[in-house]
């Protein structure tokens, strides 16, 4: 296959398997390691993969975007810890927003039940682990439910997350980058993300390390805009370092 057809594999098959290494894709494809390095730095060159030591992962973008049950499965321990974390920044909140996606709905699962809390979510996974607490009141965004992410997007959800003034909010990303802030590859969950980063006092990113430097479609939010920004070791000291100089706090748990 010539150049332009080995790219197309690299990038399905990162896009199916989650990542790809470069000494695997030179046994697979039977060239030389070098030959998918350049392979590698070209993809990431047009925005369509992220480099690694010694590989790289697909960048989300409006042509592709992973499933809410694959996200369940990638990084579960660094999640886990991010998400602990950052239910440790709500503070006197009263109100708060979260976001959808895997990692906003373990940080709904680690808020505190002990005293009363009103959450607002367009995350149908969120909603249902909360509604049974009985300190906590539950406002699920109406609208159009996204069957990859179960989530409500589309202007009902807009509309409705409007007319609120929202304490804290915990939103989540599928890139970003100090250049292009925060991005995600659908306009219609664009929409909803910008307008909760307008209704929230308080705000606070919470992503793993991949997802730093990573930019999708749809812009909805500025690094200066957030309080804190929550992620793992797995981000370089130095990189946090410039992301705090920015504005928020950078925590690596």
């Amino acid at each position: 296959m010539d150049s332009d057809e080995r790219r197309r594999a690299i990038l399905d098959l990162a896009r199916r398997q989650g990542s790809v290494e470069v000494a695997a894709l030179a046994g697979r494809l039977a060239v030389a390691p070098e030959t998918i390095r350049r392979d590698l730095r070209a993809l990431a060159e047009h925005g369509l993969v992220q480099r690694t030591r010694g590989g790289a992962y697909p960048v989300e973008s409006a042509g592709f975007e992973t499933t809410f049950a694959t996200r369940t499965t990638r990084h579960v321990p660094q999640k886990t810890r991010i998400a602990t974390a950052a239910a440790e920044l709500l503070g006197d909140a009263e109100t708060v927003f979260v976001d959808e996606g895997f990692l906003p709905q373990l940080i709904a699962e680690s808020l505190t039940g002990e005293r009363p809390l009103t959450v607002v979510t367009a995350s149908l996974g969120a909603a249902a682990a909360l509604a049974p607490r009985p300190h906590t009141t539950v406002l699920l965004l109406g609208g159009r439910v996204r069957g990859s992410t179960l989530a409500t997007v589309d202007h009902w959800a807009g509309r409705m997350l409007a007319g609120f003034v929202i304490d804290l909010a915990y939103m989540g990303a599928n890139g970003i980058s100090r250049e292009h802030g925060l991005t995600t590859p659908d306009p219609t969950v664009a929409e909803v993300k910008a307008q909760a980063i307008r209704s929230a006092r308080r705000r606070v990113f919470a992503g793993v390390h991949t997802k730093f430097g990573a930019v999708s479609f749809c812009r909805f939010g500025d690094v200066p805009e957030l309080e804190a920004i929550v992620t793992d070791t797995g981000l370089p000291l130095a990189e946090a370092h410039r992301y705090q100089l920015l504005g928020p706090q950078v925590l690596r748990v």
